[in-house]
């Protein structure tokens, strides 16, 4: 099979992931506990409360039988028509996203970059001094992060920075009343990012670490790379020209995913520190019951992760030339 083959059947698969993942995206929702109908209506509203429960469930097509609500909602998803929001109005789901998706990109893809970055320098300094007192204090601080809850460490971070030694905002994307000045406006709002993105940089960076350190310890057991010091080769070269190129190749599919959950945000983390984001929203949107933006933010979340998953496969084909489309 050619790489053009390949391309056409991973096309296919992510199509009918696509497609699976709206279908239980569409049922995961209608059996979960509770009416958002219900929620939304005040008991000190004196009015006929089940003629405007009536009127609501008309309004959101909620009143039509199942089969037909799952058409509409196949049409919706393939069309970017996500509907309504229950708790926001008549304010589109759309709106709704892209409003706090700029602040989701910026928390999430700082966090990234660092985690990216520190993970992959460590494993190859761990790597490179295997058994020593560096690699082991790396790996178990890497272990210990990397088992850390994340809200836990937000907390602790708030309690510390925010509270006992007042250095950074204990919350929120950006001070109220925000600067007028737009570079002031950046400074404030980079103020606020820095310890949500530490958060989530510390936590996160263990498995790149680790991932890195290991692959890395075994490439450098090859025998190309022995022939390679058996001739010579600077230790420096046969690690970063030899072994580093193939030791990468696993951390590929790590990234793509990485940056696929770019735009779904960090649930607790944004919870935590009050971040105006898609997390937050998620978070919001659970406890309000607001089905129309859950099921656009784990569509979103689901499409992303498949076409970053598409991409990582494709991109193996480019950087190993070992890879055989079977």
């Amino acid at each position: 099979m050619g790489l053009r083959e390949f391309v056409i059947r991973r096309v296919v698969n992510s199509f009918i992931l696509i497609l699976g993942a709206i279908i239980f995206n569409f049922f995961v929702f209608r059996m979960m506990p509770g009416d958002p109908v219900t929620i939304l209506i005040s008991p000190s509203i004196d009015i006929n409360q089940q003629e405007l429960a009536d009127a609501l469930r008309a309004m959101w097509g909620l009143d039509q039988p199942l089969h037909i609500q799952f058409g509409q909602y196949l049409v919706n998803m393939f069309t970017f028509n996500f509907g309504i929001s229950f708790s926001e109005g008549n304010r589109p789901v759309v709106e709704s996203i892209a409003a706090r998706l700029p602040n989701t990109l910026l928390l999430m893809g700082t966090a990234a970059i660092i985690t990216i970055i520190i993970g992959i320098a460590t494993g190859i300094a761990a790597a490179s001094k295997r058994g020593g007192a560096f690699d082991m204090g790396m790996v178990t601080t890497a272990l210990v992060l990397y088992s850390v809850p994340t809200f836990w460490l937000g907390m602790m971070f708030i309690l510390l920075f925010g509270f006992y030694i007042p250095l950074f905002p204990m919350g929120g994307t950006v001070s109220v009343p925000a600067p007028s000045d737009p570079l002031a406006y950046a400074m404030d709002v980079a103020w606020h990012l820095v310890l949500p993105a530490l958060t989530l940089a510390l936590v996160s960076y263990g498995g790149y670490m680790l991932v890195m350190r290991n692959t890395l310890i075994d490439v450098l057991t090859e025998d190309y790379i022995v022939t390679a010091r058996a001739k010579g080769v600077d230790e420096r070269t046969v690690l970063y020209k030899h072994a580093l190129r193939n030791a990468i190749l696993p951390l590929v599919t790590m990234i793509a995913l990485t940056f696929g959950f770019l735009i779904t945000g960090a649930t607790l983390t944004e919870t935590v520190f009050n971040w105006y984001g898609i997390g937050r929203l998620i978070f919001e949107s659970v406890i309000a019951q607001n089905y129309p933006v859950l099921q656009a933010i784990f569509y979103i979340m689901a499409l992303t992760v498949i076409i970053a998953n598409f991409i990582a496969d494709i991109l193996y084909g480019f950087l190993d030339p070992r890879v055989r489309y079977d």
